[in-house]
């Protein structure tokens, strides 16, 4: 059975007059389907919005007004560690495989980037690339790039390989900067995609929602909100998006709502035409509270708001309006951060993790592993990768099984396999000294090639030939069809003439009763009622 589930956290106040109850409890683990009920809790955070990042083993939050990051470990359901940081991180993303190693991204208050590799401890930073603090993070399906938006209304766009490259020869700076925006950024997200078509969405203090093509730096669309945007949640294909207001209230962003025959997002006739969504695209809430997170289902069919009195909603998106609550985690506590995981469940995973992470390994503020001797390579002598292989390695085969041929393992290959660059080398080394054995080569082609035309040739002549063959047979028998009903027909006359004549009716004789006289039409005796199908 599929099961799905989400991870919520909350942003705990100082001045929370409750037990201490409420203050231990910081993260939750709450399933949705098929059945929705509180799963597990993670005690002693307070994370701030956009501070929560998830994976198959860990979840990690960066807690408020603080230079720290508390590690969870999902299995043992327990705090790992407690991680401090330089400056105050303010929002932080995961790259890399769900259930796999990956790459924690940080954003500081000082407007730096910070790159965590979980499984070695190397810690990358930028230069300060904002004025002002960042405020959220993100990263596509490829962990290829990294938006990072701050107060400044800046957008920067970042290659992740180029940020953690070990042969980088220019200084750390961003590819491009999305600035169309007139106020701080809110929130950001990236579209579902993985090719160059892929989109991000922004949304901003000042009331507008942009669509960018980030490959490019395009602005794509912008749409004019009726409120300030506090998050935003984009649709798993990529149709809509949907922001949270501050009233409680979710705005329904539909990239396709004009339905014309141009791509909506790269329509050049209205791209730099602002738009306003319809009033009745927005949904009203049952308390007017500000919706501080979402997050989608899997099948993109239920929205999930966290609000600022600490309650969860669903709605359903097709009917457009809110159910009961489905969670209720503390009523001074804002839900600040959620996250919908993959779901579980599955016969089979198409895609099993290669690696796992069964303990983070601590960044060190030592002099950077660039600084170390380097044995005739980019890569340091001190980096280490501490992670545990889920799968087999790629040994030598021992068995009577076969193995594979070189189109396999060319095709199968990440690149080019050497021992197929080694011999396309040799062989073009070899051109000038073999030019008789090319020969030779070339002429035996063109005589498999004549052989080949010959051997079509004669297999068209006789599909020609089975084709008239069927078609002769065809005509035959609808020839003996039309005479087999004829024959139907007149013995049907000549019973109905019988039965006239025996009760004293006059009889006309028609045309058939005359071909009988004949005694034979078409070729076939008149005596035979009906012909016999071959």
């Amino acid at each position: 059975m599929l099961t799905e589930s989400f991870v919520a956290s909350v942003l705990i106040s100082d001045k929370t007059p409750n037990t201490s109850l409420a203050k231990d409890a910081g993260i939750y683990l709450h399933d949705y389907l098929p059945l929705s009920s509180p799963k597990s809790s993670f005690k002693k955070s307070s994370t701030p919005p956009n501070g929560l990042a998830v994976s198959a083993s860990h979840i990690f939050a960066a807690q408020a007004e603080k230079a720290v990051i508390h590690v969870y470990d999902r299995e043992k359901r327990n705090q790992e560690a407690i991680v401090p940081f330089p400056e105050k991180i303010t929002s932080i993303a995961l790259a890399g495989p769900y259930d796999g190693a990956g790459i924690l991204a940080m954003g500081t208050e000082g407007g730096v980037v910070f790159l965590w590799e979980l499984c070695s401890g190397r810690l990358v930073s930028t230069p300060p690339c904002h004025l002002q603090k960042i405020t959220c993070l993100a990263v596509d399906t490829t962990s290829n790039f990294l938006l990072s938006a701050s107060l400044d209304s800046n957008i920067h766009v970042w290659s992740i390989p180029s940020l953690l490259s070990f042969a980088r020869e220019e200084p750390l700076s961003p590819l491009r900067t999305l600035s169309n925006h007139r106020a701080a950024v809110t929130s950001v997200e990236f579209g579902h995609g993985s090719s160059s078509a892929n989109i991000a969405v922004s949304g901003s203090e000042d009331g507008t929602c942009n669509i960018w093509d980030y490959h490019t730096g395009a602005l794509l669309r912008t749409f004019l909100l009726s409120s300030l945007p506090l998050c935003l949640v984009i649709d798993p294909a990529d149709r809509a998006a949907y922001a949270g207001y501050e009233d409680g209230s979710v705005q329904l962003i539909d990239f396709y709502k004009d339905h014309s025959i141009a791509h909506p997002l790269y329509n050049l006739n209205s791209e730099l035409t602002p738009i306003q969504p319809h009033p009745s695209d927005r949904w009203e809430a049952p308390e007017h509270l500000p919706a501080l997170s979402l997050t989608l289902s899997y099948d993109g069919t239920t929205l999930l708001s966290g609000h600022a009195n600490g309650r969860i909603y669903p709605w359903d998106i097709a009917k457009r309006r809110y159910g009961n609550p489905l969670a209720d985690f503390s009523s001074s506590s804002p839900i600040t951060n959620m996250t919908m995981l993959p779901p579980s469940g599955f016969p089979t995973n198409p895609n099993p993790p290669t690696l796992k992470l069964n303990q983070i390994v601590k960044p060190s503020y030592q002099a950077t592993l660039h600084d170390t001797p380097k044995a005739n390579t980019n890569v340091p002598i001190a980096y280490k990768h501490i992670a545990q292989f889920t799968t087999s390695l790629p040994l030598p085969r021992f068995s009577s099984s076969p193995s594979p041929s070189h189109f396999h393992s060319a095709l199968t290959h990440p690149s080019f396999p050497s021992a197929l660059l080694s011999s396309s080398l040799t062989e073009l080394l070899s051109t000038d000294s073999s030019s008789d054995n090319t020969n030779l080569q070339i002429a035996t082609l063109e005589a498999q090639l004549r052989h080949a035309q010959a051997a079509q040739s004669a297999t068209t002549k006789r599909m020609v030939a089975l084709s008239e063959e069927l078609r002769l047979r065809d005509a035959d028998d609808k020839r003996r069809r039309g005479i087999k009903r004829r024959r139907r027909l007149r013995r049907l006359d000549r019973e109905e003439r019988r039965r006239r004549r025996a009760m004293g009716e006059e009889v006309v004789e028609s045309e058939s009763a005359k071909e009988e006289v004949d005694g034979e039409v078409d070729g076939v005796s008149s005596t035979t009622d009906e012909l016999t199908d071959d």
